[in-house]
Formats: structure tokens, sequence, C-alpha cells
């Protein structure tokens, strides 16, 4: 029974529980946890939709191909170097 919870494991915690808050503030304890959680699962879907809106636009477009023999100015010319300040 590694790692599994029983009902008699589950029985022991909710006890611990009682006694550590009080049966009168475990209520607000729980509502507590529970708005908590719901800030918590509200934040990561969140992120996981700007991540996911952000990560679209990313690739680069692809270079156009000339016949052979031809060039452009942006080819045969060295681009500047952007002047730090």
């Amino acid at each position: 029974m590694s790692g599994t919870f029983s009902w008699t494991h589950l029985l022991i915690i909710a006890l611990l529980f009682v006694v550590l808050f009080g049966a009168k503030r475990l209520p607000d304890a729980a509502r507590g946890l529970g708005r908590s959680l719901r800030i918590f699962k509200s934040e990561v879907n969140q992120m996981q939709k700007e991540e996911t809106s952000s990560a679209a636009p990313a690739a680069p477009p692809a270079p156009q191909q000339l016949p052979s023999g031809q060039t452009t100015t942006a080819q045969t010319q060295p681009q500047a170097e952007p002047k730090s300040l």
C-alpha cells in the first residue's frame, strides 16, 4: 500500500483539521481555500491563453526564391549594425 490513501488515513487527516482549526473556523478555512484555488485556476488559464496567442505569429516569413542569376540589393549590400546609445 505504498503511496495510497485509505479511508482511515482520510479520517485522521480530517480530525487533524478539526483539531487545528476548530469546528467553527473550518467552514471559513475551506471557503478561503476554494477561493484561492479558483483564482489560481483562472490565472493559469489566462497565462495559457496568452501563451498560445503570442506563439502563433512567431514563424518568420519564408524568403522568396529568385530565378538563377538574379540578385536583389538586400542580398548584395551588407546591413548596417544598429548604433548603441
